[in-house]
C-alpha cells in the first residue's frame, strides 16, 4: 500500500504537467509524451541499476546481512553520478539536435527540444532517488516512499502553475517551466531521503561507512542489473518507437490523443505496478529466507489481488470516460476522438494486471538474464505489430493501442512458463 501510494503520488506530477500542457495547446500536450518517454528511456539506466540493486539488498535482508545492504546503497548512489554526468554534457553537446531528426512536425520538435533543455538537469536526482527507493523497498520499509512522493508532488504542482503559465511572479516558460518545475522536485526528493535516512536509519546496522568507491560492489550489483538495464531501455525505446510511428503517419491530433490515453495507462495500472514492485522484493526475501517453497502460493496471491484491484478499475473507467478525459482537455472534439481508444486500453488491462506482477517475480528470483531474454522476444513481436497496424496498414488510433494486448499477453505467458518450471528455486545471487 504505502507503495502504491507512493507511485500515485509520483504519477499526479505527470497528471498535472499532462493536464496544464493541454491548456497551453495540442501540440504542446503531444510533445510533452515523446519528451517525456525520451527522458525515462535515458531514466532506465539509473532504474536498472535500482532494480538489480533492489533484488540483491532483499536478498541480504531475507538472509538477516544487514552489514552488506548500506554498502550497496552507496556504492550505486557513487556508480549512477558518472552516467548522469555524461548523460547531461551529452544532451548539451548536440543529442538533443540528433534526437529532433524523428520527428516529422517542426512544432512538435521545438517542443520537445524546449522541454529536454531543461528536463535533463533531473537525472542525477532521479538516480539518487530511485537508489533510496531500491533500499527501503528491499527492507520492507516503503512508508517513507509515501512521504516523499507527496513532498515531490507538492512541490512540482506549484512550480508547474507558476513556471508553466508565469503565476506567482515566475516567468511564463510554457513546457519548459514544466521540465523545470520537475527537476526542482526531483532535487527536494533527494534532499528529504538524505535528510530522513541519517535521522532514522541505523546507519551502523545496514553498514553504512565511508563514502568511497569500491567496484567489487557495484561489479556484483551490475551481475544483476546490467540485464535488466538493458530490458528497461529496450521496452522504453521500443514504447517510444510507438510514439514516433503515431506522430509520423496519423498526425499531430493522433499523438495528443495518444498522450492523454498514455496519462491515463499510468494512473490506472499504478495499483498492479505497486504489487508487482513489492512481490519482487518479497519473493527475493523469501528466497533469500531459504523459504522457496513459498514462493508460488505468494505470486498467485498478489496476482489475484493485481486482477481484482483491475477490474474494479476498468468498471469505473468504463462508465465515467468523459470525467476521466476531461482532466486534460476541454476540447470536446479531442474529448470524443480518445473514448474509442481508451475503451480498447480497458481490454488490454487484465493481461496487464497478471503479466506485470508473473514478470516482476521472474526478476526477483535473482534470473534477470532469464527476464531479459522474454522481453526481448517480447519487444520484437510488439515492434512488428506496431510497425504492420499504423505504418503498413495506416489504421486508426483505436487500432495502434491494441499493440498492449500483443505485450502484455506474450510476457504473461513466457513468465508463467518460466515460474512454473522451478528452474529459479536454487539461483544463487
Amino acid at each position: 500500500m504505502p507503495i502504491l501510494l507512493s507511485l500515485l503520488a509520483q504519477n499526479i506530477i505527470q497528471v498535472i504537467d499532462t493536464a496544464f500542457l493541454g491548456r497551453v495547446g495540442e501540440v504542446e500536450l503531444g510533445a510533452s509524451a515523446l519528451a517525456g518517454i525520451i527522458y525515462i528511456a535515458i531514466y532506465t539506466i539509473g532504474f536498472g541499476f535500482s532494480m538489480g540493486a533492489q533484488i540483491l539488498i532483499g536478498r541480504r535482508n531475507g538472509e538477516k546481512n544487514f552489514d552488506k545492504i548500506g554498502e550497496i546503497v552507496i556504492q550505486g548512489i557513487l556508480f549512477l553520478l558518472v552516467p548522469a554526468i555524461l548523460l547531461i554534457a551529452a544532451f548539451k553537446l548536440g543529442l538533443t539536435e540528433s534526437l529532433m531528426k524523428l520527428f516529422k512536425s517542426e512544432n512538435v520538435s521545438d517542443a520537445v527540444s524546449d522541454y529536454l533543455d531543461w528536463r535533463v538537469y533531473g537525472f542525477v536526482f532521479a538516480f539518487a532517488n530511485s537508489t533510496f527507493r531500491a533500499f527501503y523497498i528491499g527492507i520492507a520499509r516503503t512508508k517513507v516512499l509515501m512521504t516523499n512522493s507527496v513532498i515531490m508532488a507538492v512541490v512540482n504542482i506549484i512550480l508547474d502553475y507558476g513556471l508553466i503559465f508565469g503565476n506567482f511572479g515566475f516567468p511564463e516558460m510554457g513546457i519548459g517551466g514544466a521540465a523545470l518545475a520537475s527537476v526542482i522536485a526531483e532535487a527536494s526528493s533527494t534532499l528529504f531521503f538524505i535528510i530522513y535516512t541519517r535521522k532514522t536509519v541505523d546507519l551502523e546496522k545496514y553498514g553504512f561507512k565511508k563514502i568511497t568507491f569500491k567496484w567489487a560492489v557495484v561489479k556484483k550489483v551490475l551481475n544483476i542489473s546490467i540485464y535488466m538495464m538493458l530490458q528497461y531501455l529496450l521496452s522504453i525505446v521500443t514504447w517510444m518507437m510507438f510514439f514516433v510511428f503515431i506522430e509520423n503517419y496519423l498526425g499531430e491530433r493522433s499523438l495528443a490523443v495518444t498522450n492523454i490515453v498514455r496519462s491515463l495507462y499510468t494512473i490506472v495500472t499504478i495499483p498492479s505496478h505497486a504489487l508487482g514492485s513489492a512481490v519482487n522484493t518479497m519473493v527475493s526475501n523469501t528466497i533469500g529466507a531459504s523459504r522457496q517453497n513459498e514462493v508460488l502460493n505468494l505470486i498467485k496471491r498478489v496476482t489475484f489481488i493485481s486482477l481484482f484491484c483491475m477490474l474494479t478499475i476498468i468498471f469505473v473507467m468504463a462508465i465515467l470516460p468523459r470525467v476521466m478525459i476531461h482532466i486534460y482537455t476541454n476540447d470536446a472534439s479531442l474529448i470524443n476522438d480518445t473514448i474509442v481508444p481508451l475503451y480498447v486500453l480497458l481490454t488490454s488491462l487484465p493481461f496487464y494486471a497478471v503479466g506485470t506482477v508473473l514478470f516482476s517475480a521472474v526478476s526477483g528470483t535473482g534470473n534477470t538474464q532469464k527476464a531479459l531474454f522474454f522481453e526481448i522476444i517480447t519487444l520484437s513481436g510488439y515492434i512488428f505489430y506496431s510497425w504492420f497496424i499504423i505504418v503498413h496498414l495506416r489504421l486508426s488510433v483505436d487500432w495502434a493501442w491494441t499493440t498492449e494486448h500483443v505485450y502484455w499477453a506474450q510476457l504473461m505467458l513466457f513468465s508463467l512458463f518460466y515460474l512454473r518450471s522451478k528452474k529459479w528455486v536454487h539461483k544463487k545471487i
